[in-house]
């Protein structure tokens, strides 16, 4: 095969971004190679035919960062790359969310977009570089697609917002997290965490991140020119625009189902209006797989005619539910719904419900991340569920779905800037988000549960945390922002918008818009009208729950933090572990070792056990100095002396003539193994031998 190597290079943000193809992965319809920095990431798209049952777009898509990326061989007893990890995931629905509009309606050919990291630099982050491969590579493809399209992190550092900040000072130093993808016209999907940024500068980020796009789109750009495959053939489904102007008989029914109270009652009356539609426009067809083909074909029509009807219902600003565009659903909240757990609420937000709870734990129960960065524990997770009956549905049962853990991480990274620091609050936080229904926001409704349950936790947050999506309908000429949006809006709507902050900022931000772009104007619009919404959340919130409990559940784990000299952290820990498993078993607690400065950390369940067992701690690596008192105990007798054990593990030698006054002939005749007695330190030499005196301890000053 002729090999066509082809490479683009230029700056953007700051960076050398190359863009490779023709050199590797030939036999697929599009590969690129995208060098950011000294990270490089591949992506390859190919295509397969499309089957005539098929009703849907079959798009899949796959990111994996290798450990040879890093120079790391992977952990575990196989040593090779397994399920995909949380972060391969939500990587994986960045570029899904960012590609899967630009595809053409009636398009149904099968498509595989497939990248992984081949190098990481440790500085940029291949999550934007693989984005930006798999971009190009649907590009030069020859593939229908509507975009020419580019991705961007924005960090805000030293009170500046900065492109393609490196991982490190990202991580520990910025203000935002910000991930846009867009294209010439605007932004097409954006995922972010703040430090609860104000609402212009997020739109001055968003407006940094559409320059820097600008940029790489013209980079793109210059690739296909040179290596873009020709547009593939293939056939748009044709419109049959007489079965679509038929259905407009409908139009009043419609609407009244439409406007029907209750998210089920609504789909009933819906569905009444389908049966007598497809009836309508199949009779007299005999033939089974005729007919099959025609209710199927009727079927689709009839979800464009309820998608067209809402949107026209909410262009005229009438919403199906009755609530005005700015209206929040009624709101209940239940604290302490499941007593025994340290912190859980339930939470409901008109159709839509979240059980969350929230569990304390040791520095034990961090989790570890092991990937292409440095292995770094968290100490703050949340969980989100979303089990079938949530919206009266049976489904084959498994792990956790794609959209499952993107909606938790979006509701953790919400929360993450409120969260007290370590030193004030050393318990590691688990939240689980269980929806037990749903009818739009359910991940929103995490973000209020999970910020309730920790304030019922005793989890000292520095603001409380409430979220609320947005949506957008427009027509070209009209545009209707609406707050707090249901399941069909969010279908049906042109933009699904969620926000999550406190009363200073936000804290997190997700878009995804099915439009080409939007302006600053309504940007700033929708951001504004999410404040007012969040604000009046927030004012619920804290009329149920004013502020964090004084102290934290009687179920959790108490927690002493007792400081020991460095050098003493072996001698705590033992051989093979033996002491500190010893005064585990013998108080009932975990006892943590934080760090090399000698911090420890002692939890359980009993308060009167953990004081004891810190106490026990400090004893046993206290240092002994001369002058200083104990009540210690014999524990052997020679003819020169009793040794006493003063601390924990730590014994000193009473010699015979400092037992008592005057002349002693026999240790015995003072003292018998196991006798406690008063002592004093008088020597600790160079060795840390200790030398004690009972005759000090007795002598009046």
């Amino acid at each position: 095969m002729k090999m066509n190597h082809v490479r683009v290079e230029g700056t953007v943000g700051g960076l050398t971004l190359v863009l490779e193809t023709g050199q590797v992965a030939r036999q697929a319809h599009g590969a690129v190679i995208a060098t950011l920095g000294g990270t490089m990431c591949f992506a390859a798209i190919a295509i397969g035919p499309a089957k005539d049952e098929q009703d849907f777009f079959p798009l899949t898509v796959d990111y994996r960062e290798k450990t040879e990326a890093a120079g790391k061989i992977p952990g575990g007893f196989f040593k090779r790359e397994g399920r995909p990890t949380t972060k391969e995931i939500l990587t994986m629905r960045l570029i899904d969310r960012s590609i899967r509009p630009m595809f053409p309606e009636g398009f149904k050919n099968e498509v595989q977009v497939m990248s992984h990291a081949l190098c990481y630099d440790n500085l940029v982050n291949p999550d934007i570089v693989a984005m930006i491969a798999s971009f190009a590579a649907c590009k030069i493809s020859g593939v229908p697609f509507d975009a020419t399209m580019g991705a961007v992190r924005i960090g805000h550092l030293d009170g500046r917002l900065v492109p393609f900040p490196t991982d490190d000072r990202r991580r520990e130093e910025s203000r935002l997290d910000l991930v846009v993808a867009g294209h010439e016209q605007g932004i097409a999907m954006v995922e972010c965490g703040a430090k609860e940024l104000s609402e212009d500068e997020m739109i001055d980020a968003l407006e940094l991140a559409q320059q820097v796009i600008a940029e790489i789109v013209r980079l793109v750009g210059e690739l296909v020119e040179k290596a873009g495959k020709p547009p593939m053939k293939w056939t748009a489904p044709v419109k049959d625009t007489e079965l679509a102007r038929a259905m407009q008989a409908w139009e009043r029914p419609m609407t009244d189902a439409l406007l029907t109270q209750g998210k089920h009652d609504r789909a009933d009356a819906i569905d009444k209006i389908k049966a007598e539609v497809v009836a309508k426009f199949t009779a007299g067809i005999t033939d089974e797989k005729a007919l099959a083909a025609r209710t199927k074909q009727v079927k689709a029509y009839f979800g464009d005619f309820v998608n067209d009807t809402e949107r026209e219902l909410i262009l005229q600003e009438r919403r199906v539910d009755g609530r005005k565009l700015d209206e929040i659903r009624e709101i209940t909240i239940v604290p302490n719904f499941i007593p025994r757990q340290h912190g859980s609420v339930l939470f409901t937000r008109g159709e839509t419900q979240a059980m969350v709870s929230v569990t304390l734990g040791t520095p034990d129960d961090e989790q570890v991340i092991d990937g292409l960065e440095e292995e770094y524990k968290k100490a703050f997770y949340l969980h989100y569920n979303f089990p079938p009956y949530s919206v009266g549905e049976t489904r084959r049962l498994g792990g956790p779905g794609r959209r499952e853990i993107g909606h938790g991480m979006l509701a953790e990274r919400a929360l993450q800037a409120v969260l007290p620091a370590k030193e004030r609050f050393p318990y590691t936080i688990r939240i689980v988000s269980d929806i037990t229904e749903s009818n739009g926001s359910s991940s929103m409704a995490s973000v209020c549960g999970g910020c309730l349950s920790m304030m019922l936790a005793g989890v000292p947050l520095s603001q409380p945390v409430a979220g609320i999506a947005m949506g957008l309908v427009t027509d070209g000429k009209r545009e209707v922002v609406l707050s707090d949006i249901l399941g069909s809006e969010d279908h049906h709507g042109d933009m699904d918008f969620k926000v999550a902050g406190s009363g200073l900022g936000i804290t997190a931000l997700q878009m995804d818009i099915k439009v080409k772009s939007v302006s600053r104007d309504l940007l700033k619009r929708a951001l504004a009208q999410a404040a007012q919404g969040r604000k009046f959340i927030l004012r619920k919130m804290l009329q149920a729950v004013p502020r964090p409990a004084g102290d934290i559940s009687e179920f959790a784990p108490r927690m002493e933090a007792v400081q020991i000299p460095a050098e003493k952290i072996g001698f705590l820990i033992g051989p093979a572990g033996k002491n500190i498993k010893a005064m585990q078993e013998l108080y009932k607690v975990r006892i943590s070792v934080v760090d090399d400065l000698g911090n420890v950390q002692v939890f359980g369940n009993d308060s009167k056990k953990v004081l004891e067992c810190a106490h026990a701690i400090r004893a046993m690596c206290e240092t002994p100095k001369i002058g200083a008192r104990y009540q210690g105990t014999i524990k052997s007798i020679r003819d020169f002396g009793a040794f006493i054990e003063i601390l924990p593990g730590v014994e000193g030698l009473c010699h015979i003539s400092e037992l008592a006054e005057g002349y002693v002939e026999r240790v015995t005749d003072v003292a018998q193994m196991g006798d406690v007695l008063e002592v004093v330190v008088i020597n600790v030499d160079d060795r840390g031998k200790i030398k004690l005196s009972h005759k000090a301890a007795i002598t009046p000053a």
